[in-house]
């Protein structure tokens, strides 16, 4: 049986940016060939980024990236490291017309190609295109018809992309029909909760329908709202975990397979299974020699569901942050539990010197309040300052008569005001402190607190935005460091400060109650009749279904945040704002 030394490469593309990264296909790949390896792969799109939504429209990025695949090819050869077969993910086109999809020659393609020896040796796209949730693949793409098939070192090895292993039957059946001895799949799958042991379940019965091993490789990092947590995984045909990389981070994951030898004598253009025709691609019947040392890769341990989010949150953070060309954030700090967490998250995505953070006082926040934000500084490390929101206030008061809803509403909107404003005299991007919770029912003022170029805790309701506050708190003391967020901040109950006394509790359902029937009405796209035979009380369901109806014009203005669960407010969940409809 030959043994076939793989790399699974899980690393970070920036979209648009092709140059660095070819630059890193490059590095991971030396790094690959120093450790033995005779083949390597990399992520969908690695050397565009993904998704590239609208930009595979535009026919100078097409032509850019598929110079930049062909620059790519000759530069590992130039580098000594051509000998190695490459599989790597683009932004190509279709050289025929798809007349079922009313599509031209030359219609962009979701593609990977193998380079070999300075040349691109062969090209292949995405068989099936996903149309749902985030995805909008059949607005950009057209599919491709090949199972190509890479005979190396005695192994006939499949090549798939992401989507083609998420649907039954297509490149998965099809491996099986050509023999092959492994199916290799190149991936840009987004992180959602619990999606890794979905994944883990797929990835186990699409190796047992290919009847061979299947090497999953994922990308990391983050792109707008989505964020992707590598996760990459090698499972033998009887569903054994052989290795899987660690969730969240840039990993190169080197493993010896022992593999089926090659005995197909299928020719190209075999027409298999749902209408897929066989490529063939010859590298070499003979088996290389065994390893004198045998290489083995390890199964990572998972993260905890508090971990895995925090993860998530903290890397796509960072990751808007940086690849939007920025160093530093700011905050508002008020002392409350959603801006507490958002600016641990920054600290932790970012370091504390690059998070500023303001407090600003009117005459309805409470001394508590202003002391926790300062004893939250004190403990993170991060910059800190108070400005009175006071004088701006009473000066607007003096000017116009204001009361109720729209005297409260002027706080938050000074808030934001000022916010900006120091946002551009210091060149620091505004985090929005907003929950889903919040943004749901419409509890977020336009132009006030939902000022910001991203809101890390956006998908994140605010009962869980206690448990991750806890959470972070105990794994900070787990590693004998100093909570970062105050006990009285988590405690006491939530309220905006916006006059005397206000708790949130006085306006809306306690938030473990209000956060189930916001789970069944937005992630579950239940109705307000399901939700009350659930056993919820008519009245709670019905206020709660009309304040989210009412609030979708609020959304569509707030600022992009990570997405962590199946639905968020964004790509995901797409209602029209003017809308009569009210029955849930």
């Amino acid at each position: 049986m030959p043994t076939l030394r793989l790399a699974l490469s899980q690393t970070d593309p920036w979209v648009g940016d092709l140059a660095r990264n070819s630059d890193e296909v490059v590095r991971w790949t030396k790094q690959a060939v120093e450790a033995g390896a005779q083949l390597v792969a990399f992520p969908e799109m690695a050397l565009t980024g993904y998704p590239v939504e609208d930009l595979a429209l535009r026919r100078s990025f097409v032509e850019a990236s598929r110079g930049a695949l062909v620059a790519l090819a000759g530069r590992l050869a130039d580098d000594g490291l051509g000998e190695v077969p490459v599989v790597v993910g683009y932004l190509g086109r279709s050289e025929h017309a798809s007349p079922r999809f009313g599509r031209p020659a030359g219609s962009p393609q979701n593609c990977a190609a193998v380079l070999h020896r300075g040349e691109v040796l062969t090209r292949f796209a995405k068989h099936h295109l996903p149309n749902y949730g985030v995805f909008d693949e059949y607005r950009w793409f057209v599919p491709g018809d090949q199972l190509p098939v890479l005979r190396l070192h005695g192994v006939d090895v499949a090549l798939a992309i992401c989507e083609d292993i998420w649907q039954d039957g297509g490149r998965v059946t099809a491996a099986r029909e050509a023999g092959a001895g492994l199916l290799l799949v190149v991936n840009g799958s987004p992180y959602e909760r619990n999606k890794d042991d979905q994944r883990l379940e797929l990835v186990r019965r699409r190796a047992a329908e290919a009847g061979c091993p299947l090497a999953y490789v994922n990308m990391v990092g983050g792109q707008d709202e989505l964020v992707f947590d590598g996760d990459s995984v090698v499972v033998g045909a009887d569903g054994q975990v052989l290795a899987r990389a660690p969730q969240f981070e840039e990993h190169l994951m080197v493993l010896d397979l022992d593999l089926p030898a090659a005995d197909s004598d299928h020719t190209d253009g075999l027409l298999l299974g749902d209408g897929l025709h066989l490529v063939r691609t010859e590298l070499g019947d003979r088996p290389a020699p065994a390893p004198a040392e045998r290489r083995t890769a390890g199964i990572a341990p998972r993260l905890s569901d508090e971990a895995e989010i925090w993860a998530a949150l903290v890397s796509g953070t960072r990751a808007y942050v940086t690849k939007n060309g920025f160093r530093s954030v700011l905050i508002g700090l008020s002392g409350g539990i959603d801006s507490a967490l958002v600016a641990s998250i920054a600290v932790d995505a970012l370091g504390a010197d690059n998070v500023h953070c303001v407090s600003m006082p009117s005459r309805y926040s409470s001394q508590h309040s202003r002391d926790d934000a300062a004893e939250l500084a004190r403990r993170t490390g991060l910059n800190f300052r108070t400005v009175s929101i006071a004088p701006m206030f009473d000066a607007y008061l003096a000017a116009t008569e204001l009361t109720g809803l729209a005297e409260e509403n002027l706080q938050s909107r000074l808030r934001g005001t000022l916010l900006m404003a120091i946002s551009n005299q210091e060149g620091h991007l505004v985090l929005a402190p907003g929950n889903k919770s919040e943004l749901a029912v419409g509890y977020s003022t336009l132009y006030g607190d939902s000022v910001g170029a991203y809101g890390p805790i956006k998908d994140v309701y605010k009962s869980l935005v206690f448990r991750l506050a806890r959470w972070r708190n105990e794994e900070a003391e787990r590693r004998g460091e100093a909570p970062p967020i105050p006990e009285h901040t988590i405690t006491k109950p939530p309220s905006a400060e916006l006059r005397p006394d206000q708790v949130d509790a006085d306006s809306l359902p306690d938030y473990d109650l209000l956060d189930s029937v916001l789970a069944r009405y937005i992630e579950g796209d239940e109705g307000r009749d399901a939700i009350v035979a659930a056993g919820f009380d008519p009245a709670v369901v019905d206020r709660v279904v009309r304040l989210v109806d009412t609030a979708e014009y609020k959304r569509r203005q707030y600022p992009p945040g990570p997405k962590i669960s199946v639905k968020n407010f964004g790509r995901d969940r797409r209602l029209p704002i003017t809308n009569r409809w009210r029955r849930g």
